[in-house]
């Protein structure tokens, strides 16, 4: 009967640390490198998964008595599982890990007798990326034979450090006024997720595809652009997120201009902040707060001006032709700007681009005005960049009554950066709420101990707004790290 329990057992400890193993290399991009040394948790590798093995091996070693620290491993488990927002989804790819893990598990205890741990987790890790290498390169050669066959569709490429989304979305919606137009979903960056895109999703009659383009690594964008070709390139603004795995703001700045690297560029548009010349079909753009006198040979070619960003809408002057879009954020006169720029080399008139312009949603949770309650929330869940934070900042500045952030502060970027969205927060909002472990000990220093509070996790979330807010108040929710970070 023992034995019976502890064969059950070990099924049931080997498929809880598959899981945690699995879930872990979802959430970076199934890159184990990134998971052992770029993970903002890495005590929880030591409390899910180090010490509980440990203690199982050590235990069945001297002992039949192992399912004790199984019971254990799932009581401390199925917390951590109920506390995530991003649990693990179940793909093709994690199904074929799931698959693997059993059937090696099964021969190791039918061939060794041995209730084996780690060597079916690493072998269904291994035999899992040699699969999906070669499912890759088989939905790969079936992308390009269609994006190949649909000769006549313009692509137009889109790299940043902040705002490839909202760009993105702008662009298909002013191109909508006079073309067919698609573009990637979501926040879909990957060559991969480019791919799959392709394949299952991109109409044959599309005449402009506009692909989002993203990076953790350098190369990453150059696969994407060799493989999609685009005739229009957008580089957005060009800053320090991703650094821990750049290391230098000059290896981001290379890596996003990978996306020249098309053979049948046409027109591209760079951000001053890339610092790039301007050539016959390469042009630079930027806004005149920017511009230093000392750098005045590499003044923007486009120059944005009259900037005027309330929590009604965005105003700028570009070209000497003012627009007005109901985006929120100064910064976002940047992203819109290289939009237009795009639409009228495609041919839009000055009236088609106001009137798109007149009916331009903004992009869900990148400064998203909801008002309820009473109450103006200004959602920027998504946008985790010093730009547009410290931008939010400055638009909450304009309403009148009681402010209130609620903050995980910035992820993946160097504390001066945090203190810096820290001393602002002290200066604008009257509560300052903290989400997560991540920055509140450097928030602790530069937030006056009256205003600040800590939410541990999301699940007190509605149980702090009651306490934290009232009628009057404007709510902004800026970036929103998941609780692994």
């Amino acid at each position: 009967m023992l034995q019976l329990i502890n064969t059950f057992s070990y099924a049931v400890f080997l498929l809880a640390m598959g899981y945690y193993f699995i879930t872990n290399l979802q959430w970076y991009s199934y890159k184990l490198s990134r998971v052992l040394f770029h993970h903002s948790k890495t005590w929880w590798h030591f409390v899910y998964f180090l010490l509980p093995f440990s203690l199982y091996m050590f235990v069945s070693s001297l002992s039949e008595y192992a399912f004790v620290v199984v019971l254990a491993y799932v009581a401390i488990l199925v917390p951590w599982y109920r506390g995530l927002d991003k649990p693990l989804v179940f793909t093709g790819r994690v199904k074929r890990f799931v698959m693997a893990l059993l059937l090696f598990a099964i021969f190791i205890v039918v061939a060794f007798n041995q209730f084996s741990v780690l060597i079916p987790i690493f072998l269904a890790y291994f035999i899992s990326m040699f699969i999906e290498k070669m499912l890759f390169n088989g939905f790969k050669v079936k992308a390009q034979k269609k994006i190949d066959s649909m000769e006549d569709m313009i692509v137009i490429g889109i790299t940043a450090s902040y705002g490839k989304t909202s760009i993105k979305n702008y662009i298909e919606h002013l191109l909508k006024a006079q073309y067919k137009t698609y573009a990637t979903p979501r926040s879909v960056n990957t060559l991969g997720g480019v791919m799959k895109d392709i394949n299952d999703d991109l109409p044959l009659d599309t005449q402009i595809y506009v692909v989002e383009m993203g990076a953790r690594g350098e190369g990453d964008i150059a696969e994407i652009a060799t493989f999609v070709n685009p005739h229009y390139v957008i580089v957005g603004k060009i800053g320090t997120a991703h650094i821990e795995y750049f290391r230098t703001l000059e290896n981001i700045r290379n890596t996003k201009m990978e996306i020249l690297q098309t053979s049948r560029l046409k027109e591209a548009w760079i951000h001053e902040s890339a610092m790039v010349k301007r050539e016959k079909n390469v042009h630079t753009f930027g806004s005149m707060e920017n511009l230093d006198i000392r750098s005045i040979q590499q003044v923007p070619e486009y120059i944005i001006t009259d900037i005027e960003a309330t929590l009604k809408s965005t105003k700028f002057v570009l070209d000497a032709i003012p627009y007005e879009a109901s985006i929120l954020g100064a910064f976002n006169a940047m992203n819109l700007s290289a939009s237009v720029l795009v639409a009228k080399a495609l041919g839009l008139s000055d009236v088609q681009i106001q009137t798109q312009l007149g009916t331009l949603e903004p992009v869900a949770h990148r400064l998203q005005r909801i008002d309820a309650g009473n109450k103006v929330i200004l959602d920027d869940s998504f946008n985790g960049n010093i730009d547009g934070m410290m931008a939010s900042f400055d638009l909450a500045t304009t309403h009148e009554g009681r402010k209130v952030v609620i903050t995980p502060g910035l992820v993946e970027v160097d504390d001066d950066l945090n203190i810096q969205v820290a001393q602002r927060a002290n200066e604008v909002f009257d509560v300052v709420v903290v989400t997560g472990d991540l920055n509140y000990a450097l928030f602790k220093e530069y937030i006056d101990e009256e205003k600040l509070v800590k939410l541990a996790t999301k699940a007190g979330m509605e149980e702090m707004l009651i306490e934290q807010t009232r009628a009057g108040d404007l709510i902004l929710f800026a970036n929103d790290a998941p609780s692994f970070i």
